[in-house]
Formats: C-alpha cells, structure tokens, sequence
C-alpha cells in the first residue's frame, strides 16, 4: 500500500468524521433555539405535591402562549366539574377544555412573562411569568398579584 493511498484514506475518514460532528452541532443549536413551553405539561399542586392537571400550551398567531385544561389528574374528581367560582364569560363553564393561561411571551433564551393564569378552584386571576428548567423537561409557573415577589410559583412536568 502506498503512502498516497493511506493518506487519502485518513483524509476521507476525517472529512466524515467533521461532517457528522457538524451535523450533531447544528442538531443540538436547533434544538437548543426551538425550545418553547409550547406542549403538553402536568402541573403539580405546590400545595400537596400531587398531579393536578394535564395543560397544553400553544403558540398563538400573535406570538404569544396559552394553555389549556386537557386533562383532570385528582383521583375521583368529576371530569364535568365546572368553575362556579370564575366570572363573566367561565362562570359556570367546564374546567376541561377551559384556556386558563393566555399572553405568555418570551422575554429571554427560557423565560416568558407578560400572561395571565386563571386559578379554577378559586375562580382568581393572576399575571404570571414562567421558567424553562432542566433542558425544557420542567417549567417553573408563577401567579401573583402586582409584583412577582407576591405569589407562588408550581412546577409543571413536560409530559412526552
């Protein structure tokens, strides 16, 4: 075997080799710039550390996020409820299938603020801003009222 002919080889190896580290790095960026709250997520009561709901989030027109009420997760509750305790236009209205989070936009690489959360069990509103965490595996959602200081925040499990 020849110089030439090893060399040519370890030439054409090297080139596949670059080749697949680059398709692997742009992968990874698209991944990493696709990364929205935008999917189907569990929320965890930041009371009881049990599973509430299932709410899947989508992007609007607009830009913006809201979520919805897809799924019961308390055993033994009736999947008819309704929340008698909202007003105007949810008053009386079934909890599954209500949008209880709307306005979301993001305002950094993980972070979305500027929405609105609807609390079904106690029929109250609240701004709310969310954090993406863990590689997008988890969402840290905070209601308050006036300023982030006055809330509380539950974390929300992306469902696959």
């Amino acid at each position: 075997m020849s110089n030439c002919s090893a060399s040519s080889r370890v030439t054409r190896v090297a080139t596949r080799l670059l080749a697949a580290l680059c398709l692997a790095g742009a992968a990874a960026a698209s991944w990493a710039q696709n990364l929205t709250i935008a999917g189907t997520w569990k929320t965890i009561d930041d009371k009881t550390g049990k599973p509430k709901a299932l709410i899947r989030i989508v992007e609007q027109a607009d830009g913006s996020y809201a979520g919805t009420v897809i799924k019961g997760l308390v055993p033994g509750a009736d999947p008819n409820r309704i929340c008698t305790l909202c007003s105007g236009a949810l008053k009386d209205q079934k909890i599954i299938g209500m949008q209880i989070l709307h306005g979301l936009r993001p305002d950094g690489a993980q972070s979305y603020s500027g929405g609105e959360i609807l609390d079904p069990d106690s029929g109250k509103t609240y701004h709310c801003k969310a954090t993406l965490i863990d590689g997008g595996a988890e969402l840290h959602m905070r209601g308050y009222i006036g300023i982030p200081l006055l809330g509380r925040t539950q974390t929300w499990v992306r469902e696959p």
